[in-house]
């Protein structure tokens, strides 16, 4: 499939039709019935009449089409009442807090605290509150800001936070490897969630992300100061080093599909202070606030394109010292050769509470504070 650049592309019946997810090299991915998912299956191809095309022949070669084989609403409610029976729930749900034998001779750690396991792969303590005090920090001004990633439209949860196989050239590969696990162990990003190692690595790896800072797709991005052409992560952690704060430019509807809080603690991590779209969706915007990163909008009829923007620009964002719900910052953009681009966006900070969110760092650090204030 990557040597002949073929457009793959998968049918299913639940809700994770984004592309990559069932497959890194599937581009598509169609919803369906059960039923129809098993006919497509037959088939074996997309561009076929169901209606009018067989969708494949029978032991004499005798054509069969998609009608011959559809059951009726009878034969359907057949099925059900042959298959669910109270007996069945009765022997499922009878232990089910009681675990099979390999549950049961798991040794459990005692104690109020939790004892993190440092050699673990799967979960690890997660730095969402080192170095923070007990007293909320000054918000300010972002200055000199470098851009990340440049982004187009329908940007979604699955293209920031990948859920599928890890592959083994990724930097999250490369992590694993690194700590001994196996290939054939690797699993997948949603099930090492618990690791922010692994899933701050995989953060806007997602093999069809097209970040248009680059000509190709995937996890890549500039590392503007050289022009090296870096993993995302890679990337991020130079800018890092440096202590250059990073912004991500995209289109309309940032963030859709699964709403995951994997999106917006892997964009914490990787160092990014502001996120400047067309539109947000509205659980990842709420997502991004809660981890202390800031929404911007670009005002209506505006766009990274329409300003004339590349994304190799040095950003200064202004006037978050005393933000307010919706206040409109002023951002200025400053080419390589000298050239500045200045415009107007919308803090997407809609209540009172997000702005206290935001003046915490998080609500993880502002929870914290206030926990051992009223202790």
């Amino acid at each position: 499939m990557r040597d002949g650049n073929l457009y793959a592309t998968a049918v299913l019946s639940g809700n994770r039709n984004f592309e990559g997810r069932i497959h890194p090299l599937a581009r598509g991915a169609f919803l369906a019935s059960p039923m129809l998912v098993v006919v497509y299956a037959l088939a074996g191809r997309m561009d076929i009449d169901l209606y009018n095309e067989p969708i494949g022949t029978d032991p004499n070669g005798r054509p069969v089409y998609m009608r011959d084989i559809w059951p009726t609403m009878a034969e359907i409610k057949e099925a059900i009442q042959n298959a669910l029976v109270p007996e069945l729930f009765k022997e499922k749900y009878s232990d089910v807090f009681k675990g099979n034998q390999l549950w049961e001779q798991l040794k459990a750690p005692s104690g109020e605290l939790y004892a993190w396991d440092p050699s673990s792969t799967y979960i690890r303590q997660p730095p969402f509150f080192n170095d923070v005090s007990l007293e909320s920090g000054k918000v300010g001004s972002i200055r000199g800001a470098r851009v990340l990633l440049l982004l187009g439209d329908r940007i979604t949860t699955d293209h920031i936070s990948p859920a599928n196989v890890i592959p083994i050239d990724s930097p999250a590969g490369k992590y694993l490897l690194a700590n001994g696990v196996k290939p054939e162990d690797f699993n997948t990003y949603g099930s090492r969630r618990g690791n922010h190692e692994v899933m701050m690595r995989g953060g806007f790896s997602n093999v069809r992300l097209r970040n248009l800072l680059v000509d190709r797709e995937g996890g890549w991005t500039v590392y503007l100061p050289t022009g090296e052409v870096l993993s995302v992560y890679d990337a991020a952690m130079k800018y890092k080093e440096q202590g250059i704060p990073l912004i991500i430019l995209a289109g309309k509807q940032y963030g859709t599909g699964s709403s995951r809080d994997w999106a917006a603690k892997a964009t914490y991590l990787l160092g990014v202070k502001a996120v400047i779209a067309e539109s947000f969706e509205r659980i990842h915007r709420s997502n991004l606030v809660d981890m202390g990163v800031l929404p911007l909008q670009f005002k209506d009829g505006q766009g990274w394109k329409s300003l004339g923007l590349t994304g190799k620009e040095v950003f200064d964002i202004i006037g978050i010292e005393d933000i307010s719900p919706r206040k409109e910052l002023t951002v200025r953009a400053t080419g390589l050769d000298g050239k500045v681009i200045e415009f107007n966006v919308i803090a997407r900070l809609d209540t009172e509470v997000e702005v206290e969110y935001y003046r915490h760092g998080g609500i993880l650090p502002f929870v914290m504070r206030k926990i051992i204030s009223s202790s």
